[in-house]
């Protein structure tokens, strides 16, 4: 196989719509699943070379689905210019080097900031899943608070557990966060000096705005992906006949389900 015919059959499985590229696409969802909860979990064990070997592991995953991804651009230089592309390489380092005392480990936890960016994934499940199709503001409502939640954790546990005895494990930063998130406050956990405050301020200022959206998500009318023909107007009311912006007589596909 040529060099330009390997490089269009990996573009294929990142950005095609072959069954191929569609079930590999679903496969590196379930990786990025399975990473979060390995992440995690681990945080609650001691260091020990199963763990380390572990760490190894998924960062060489990581770094060959990186190097893939560049191979497979157009132009790999613009990449450089994502957030997404910088969270994989932090994401990399800290697998495979991570900084003494784990002092950057929640870093690992920007690898699911990747499970917001896949557009292509996203509209394949748009395809797919009738669930997602009816629900998919709700849904992504639910993965933006929870990755805010991971990595806040994350930060909070990694910056206090080696000053603040009251921080001992993820468990007691995934309960100051969630405290500080829904400003319930409870006051049995803190966090001490100028940056706990700071901390603390963008966790409330940002949970607050993360759980408006996912209630407005939860008490919206339910509403189906469907582009006008005329105006563009993407989401419509499920049982609409005409677009609400401009009148046309809209088709939308239905299930039969009510």
């Amino acid at each position: 196989m040529s060099y330009v015919a390997f490089r269009l059959a990996i573009r294929r499985l990142y950005e095609g719509a072959t069954p191929r590229g569609v079930v590999f696409r679903y496969a590196l969802l379930a990786f990025d699943i399975v990473t979060i909860v390995f992440i995690v979990s681990t945080s609650f064990l001691p260091a020990n070379p199963v763990v380390e070997a572990l760490d190894l592991a998924f960062g060489a995953l990581i770094l060959i689905d990186f190097a893939a991804r560049l191979f497979a651009s157009r132009r790999p230089m613009r990449e450089f210019g994502r957030l997404a592309t910088w969270t994989d390489i932090i994401a990399i380092i800290s697998f495979l080097a991570p900084l003494p005392g784990e002092a950057g480990g929640f870093l690992r936890i920007l690898r699911t900031l990747r499970a917001l960016r896949d557009y292509q994934m996203l509209a394949r499940l748009r395809t797919d899943s009738t669930f997602f199709r009816r629900h998919e503001e709700v849904v992504i409502a639910v993965t933006n608070l929870a990755v805010f939640i991971f990595v806040m954790t994350a930060i909070v546990y990694e910056t206090q557990k080696f000053r603040n005895p009251q921080i001992a494990n993820y468990a007691d930063a995934l309960y100051f966060t969630v405290t500080a998130l829904t400003t319930t406050g409870f006051g049995d956990i803190t966090l001490p000096g100028t940056l706990g405050r700071l901390i603390s301020v963008v966790i409330m200022i940002f949970g607050v705005t993360l759980f408006f959206n996912l209630a407005r998500a939860l008490i919206s009318p339910t509403k189906v992906r469907f582009p006008c023909p005329v105006c563009g107007l993407q989401r419509h009311d499920v049982d609409a006949v005409h677009c609400k912006a401009c009148g046309t007589i809209l088709n939308i596909p239905d299930e039969g389900r009510n």
